[in-house]
Parts: structure tokens; C-alpha cells; sequence
């Protein structure tokens, strides 16, 4: 008998999902790409340099240093404007982080809420503190003490409690229009619905009245931004990446038919097949042929 495999992102994924915890200098990773599941992971960033940041409603143009904070449960993009960007990002689980009320609390603190406060302004003096204690926690987990986990839930809570003593950062900008900014988020949100790792863990947005109750809009307003600024419907966007996902999964996994099927959404295999062939002219077999 087959064993069935699970689908992995990519080493980097695997370790993280592994340990729940990764920090990393962002100057230092210019030659590798870091391939995670954006829906699994809170993450913090300290960063240099200028940058427009969509997060759910607002957009924020910054420049200089900034402290952010994305929530894997709100979709996000970020457009990096300077040629030069350096800082530090950590990565971390809910799991990983929740071993106390202490934590939890912090996780539903206004830092990841929707109309909180995800990016703050550093001043020179806050970004050498904060520097230190990323330093410690990417020192930190290469380590073998015992403890180490517990260390850096520490370093974690003492960059929470530094950010939560700041002022938040009000440079909102228009993102080009509306429908830029929409569409951007939209777009966000529906890549992060991917890769599917499991046929037990099914796509949970299929359609855009998914997507627009996520992005507390209508579907019709959804729709027109995105039609406006891509050319195409909402609908042909996740079919096209509904598309590329199940071509993936045929060509890297060994899952059946009707396993592939489920994960992407179709409640019967027949529904699979049809739509594959619509978009494609064959059946799925003929991509395992």
C-alpha cells in the first residue's frame, strides 16, 4: 500500500512548523527565499528603509524604522520602495507563544487587531534596544540550552510590552484608489489560502462572497475594484489559482483524485473533473499519464 505524503512548503516551512519559532536577519537573507505558511504564523518585523504597507482597511506609507506586527488571521502585502532594506523578523505559532494567560492576552492585544495599531515608529535609540534583543533570540535558538523556548517567549513578551509603550503610527495613505487597495488585500488574502499541505485541512475561501465577508465589504464592491484594476473578475482569480494548486497536486503528491478534490473545495470528485477540464480540455489523469 501507498503511503500517503503530506505536502511541505519547503525545508524552511518544515523546521519552522517543527520548533513554532523563527527569528532572522533580513539583510542576511537576500539570496534565500523563506517559503512558509502565512496562515499559520504570527510575525514582527523591524525594519529599515520606505515602504507602503496595506493591512486590512488602511494602508500606511512609512520611511526610517518601523515595528510590525501581522496577524495570520488578516490578510496583508507589503511594497518595498527603497533599494536598500534591513532589519529583523520573527516568526511564530499561536501554539508556540500560548503557554500562559500572560500570552494570550498579548495576542488579542490592539498590536494584532483589526483597527489596532500593527506598525509603530522607532526612534533611533527604541531600534539599537530592539536590535539587541532580536540578536539574543536568533543567537538564542541555535543554542542547546534546555530552556531556550522559554527564553525567547520572553524576548517576545519584552518587544510586545516596548511596542504597546509606543505611539502608533498614523501615516495613512490612499493606495493609488480604493480598488488598489482592495484588490491588493484581495489578492493577499487569496494566495495565502495556499499551498494545501493536507487533504485533511480543505480551502476554506472558494467563492468571492468567501473572500468579501472576510474583507467586511460587498461582494459586488469586491468585484468591481478587482474587475477595475486586474481586468479580471474575482472569480476567474481564484479559479486560476485553484487551477495552479490542483496541477501541484497532481504532478507532487501522491493523493487520489478524490483527495485532491476535497482539499480544493469540490464536494465530489465529478465536480473536480469538470471544472479541470474546463479550464484545461483533459482530465485530471492525464496530468499523471
Amino acid at each position: 500500500m501507498m503511503i500517503k505524503n503530506n505536502r511541505s512548503l519547503s525545508k524552511f516551512n518544515t523546521e519552522l512548523k517543527l520548533k513554532g519559532f523563527n527569528a532572522f536577519q533580513i539583510e542576511d537573507d537576500r539570496s534565500a527565499t523563506r517559503i512558509y505558511s502565512r496562515k499559520d504564523f504570527f510575525k514582527i518585523c523591524l525594519t529599515t528603509g520606505k515602504s507602503i504597507i496595506n493591512y486590512s482597511d488602511k494602508s500606511y506609507q512609512e520611511e526610517g524604522t518601523i515595528l510590525f506586527f501581522g496577524n495570520p488571521h488578516i490578510p496583508y502585502s507589503w511594497e518595498t520602495l527603497s533599494r536598500t532594506y534591513a532589519g529583523y523578523t520573527c516568526l511564530f505559532s499561536e501554539d508556540f507563544f500560548n503557554h500562559s494567560e500572560r500570552s494570550e492576552s498579548l495576542i488579542q492585544s490592539p498590536l494584532f487587531k483589526i483597527g489596532g495599531t500593527p506598525i509603530l515608529r522607532i526612534t533611533e535609540e527604541q531600534r539599537q534596544y530592539l536590535n539587541t534583543i532580536f540578536e539574543k533570540m536568533i543567537q538564542e535558538q541555535e543554542s542547546d540550552y534546555a530552556f531556550k523556548d522559554d527564553l525567547v517567549r520572553n524576548y517576545i513578551h519584552l518587544i510586545f510590552h516596548e511596542a504597546l509603550k509606543m505611539k502608533p503610527s498614523e501615516n495613512f495613505v490612499q493606495h493609488k484608489s480604493g480598488a488598489a487597495r482592495l484588490t491588493s488585500v484581495f489578492l493577499e488574502l487569496l494566495e495565502r489560502q495556499f499551498p494545501i499541505e493536507t487533504p485533511d485541512s480543505p480551502l476554506e475561501l472558494k467563492t468571492p462572497q468567501d473572500y468579501s465577508k472576510v474583507l467586511a465589504v460587498h461582494v459586488n464592491s469586491l468585484n468591481r475594484a478587482v474587475k477595475e484594476i486586474t481586468g479580471k473578475p474575482t472569480s476567474a482569480h481564484i479559479a486560476d489559482r485553484i487551477m495552479l494548486e490542483a496541477k501541484a497536486l497532481l504532478q507532487y503528491t501522491n493523493w487520489n483524485i478524490s483527495e485532491i478534490a476535497y482539499s480544493l473545495g469540490f464536494e465530489y470528485p465529478a465536480y473536480f473533473n469538470y471544472f479541470f477540464k474546463k479550464h484545461t480540455g483533459t482530465n485530471p489523469k492525464a496530468l499523471r499519464a
